[in-house]
């Protein structure tokens, strides 16, 4: 425990050694709620939602965000959001379009092209990289306003050529979200932004009200009422993944500035409930400073302490001695976290071996605060250890792949041939038949139909099957990517 009203679990370095890397990480992550801990409550929701519409999202939104207070129509008129840029600070304008165009460039640089490719039986598949219709950006309400989240999401759905993006954003308690994110959506362009939260949001969004047309796709980070509403939506509408409270996990060497550490730990701690911060070293010394350094910005920033007594609302915090420089890297890359900071040359090195989280900081000058708001990499990232297989938001979250295949008939001949016999083998007959009649409809033409492999080729044709139309299964030419252009 530390002073200031903050909990912190120290591990030390034999019982991290004891315990294997497995465990430390399922304590470590055991401090924070699961995701499915609300899905029953969660899923009433999305049935009142799906069910009732409109009324359904207001009577929520008045019960849950205003305290039974009476809500306002769901969207925001246009004239409030010109409004809202008018009183809007120019340094906040400023460092907004600073934001806005880093993030720009970086989604930029990994959009795909389409890949024309030939193969060797002479037809051709083009994968073609198409945007979606709509998406939607949800910005966390919570704390405080996160103008920044709806540039995150904006900008990379614009970025990967959606055009109709709205936002939806928790109400202030007097009913209202708050004017620097509908300064900000204004400064982004976005028409239409929804004065709704939570699960209740998530389901408006994804099935439609009487008006809230459905999108294709919702994206951002909130709590776990919204990822786990996310969740259970995926298989009607399309997510970015489960980006919920903010984790920061740092590895430091034994020359890391403790001060700066704990800043960084204390910074992503604002997030408050569900949030999970820790350090890493394998030096005690540097983690006792961090703890000093902790419990110091805690007495200059109470709200890092929770409220009350059981300290409700603050972040979980985990300090782990390790074995080695080598070891805090195997242990953080085992949590997987949202934000990885190396801190320290020992470290540092060892960052082209870190393989999962959503982002990595690299250096003591590059604090996540940075990326949160100004680096240019998108801080709507996978959370709760989810970096294993989900990926930060980029402009492919928009973007769907779609095959385009054109088959001439001299080579459906030669395809049938492969393809019949595995189509009899797996007892579709008439996949066999629809192969079989294009090469047919060619021997019909008059064109030569070659023979296919048999038996004395070592190769067993399908019982029943007639003798194939194709080419004998010797080496062939790889297939060639004829272009890759941008679209």
């Amino acid at each position: 425990m530390a002073g200031g009203g903050m909990r912190i679990l120290r591990i030390s370095r034999e019982d991290a050694f004891a315990l294997g890397i497995d465990e430390v990480a399922r304590r470590v992550r055991a401090l924070i709620p699961e995701l499915g801990s609300v899905a029953a409550e969660v899923a009433e929701i999305v049935e009142e939602v799906a069910s009732r519409g409109d009324a359904a999202v207001l009577e929520l939104t008045g019960r849950l965000d205003l305290g039974g207070g009476p809500p306002l129509p769901l969207e925001v008129p246009r004239a409030q959001l010109d409004a809202a840029i008018k009183v809007m600070p120019r340094e906040v304008i400023a460092g907004l379009q600073v934001s806005i165009t880093n993030v720009a460039d970086v989604a930029q640089s990994v959009l795909g092209g389409d890949a024309r490719v030939s193969l060797p039986q002479g037809h051709t598949v083009t994968m073609r990289e198409v945007p979606l219709d709509s998406a939607a950006v949800y910005v966390p309400g919570g704390r405080a306003p996160y103008p920044s989240t709806a540039v995150m999401g904006v900008v990379s759905a614009r970025a990967a050529g959606v055009m109709d993006v709205c936002v939806c954003a928790p109400p202030r308690g007097d009913g209202e979200i708050d004017p620097v994110v509908l300064g900000t959506c204004r400064l982004l362009g976005v028409e239409r932004v929804y004065r709704m939260g939570g699960a209740q949001a998530v389901a408006a969004l994804a099935c439609g009200t009487e008006t809230i047309p459905a999108v294709d796709v919702i994206v951002g980070p909130g709590n776990l009422y919204v990822q786990e509403a996310k969740r259970q939506l995926s298989a009607r509408v399309g997510i970015d993944g489960i980006a919920g409270p903010s984790d920061l996990v740092i590895a430091c060497g034994a020359e890391a500035d403790p001060r700066l550490a704990a800043l960084d730990m204390g910074a992503q701690a604002e997030h408050g409930h569900g949030s999970l911060v820790v350090a890493i070293c394998h030096e005690r010394g540097v983690l006792d400073a961090i703890e000093t350094e902790l419990e110091r910005i805690a007495a200059e920033h109470p709200r890092l302490a929770g409220s009350g007594r059981d300290g409700a609302g603050r972040a979980a915090i985990a300090l782990v001695c390790s074995q080695d420089a080598e070891h805090s890297l195997a242990l953080a890359d085992r949590l997987a976290p949202e934000h990885l900071q190396l801190i320290g040359a020992e470290v540092e090195q060892l960052a082209h071996r870190v393989a999962h989280a959503g982002c990595l900081f690299v250096g003591e000058c590059s604090a996540t605060a940075f990326g949160d708001y100004v680096a240019g990499s998108n801080h709507i990232l996978p959370t709760g250890g989810a970096a294993r297989f989900s990926s930060v938001l980029n402009p492919a979250c928009f973007r769907r792949r779609m095959a385009e295949v054109r088959i001439e008939r001299p080579a459906a001949a030669k395809l049938a041939a492969a393809g019949a016999p595995i189509a009899i083998a797996e007892g579709f007959t008439l996949h066999a038949e629809s192969m079989r009649a294009r090469a047919g409809a060619l021997a019909e033409q008059g064109a030569p139909r070659a023979s296919g492999p048999s038996a004395q080729d070592g190769v067993q044709t399908a019982p029943g099957a007639p003798a194939q139309a194709g080419a004998p299964a010797e080496a062939r030419p790889p297939a060639q990517i004829e272009e890759n252009q941008r679209r």
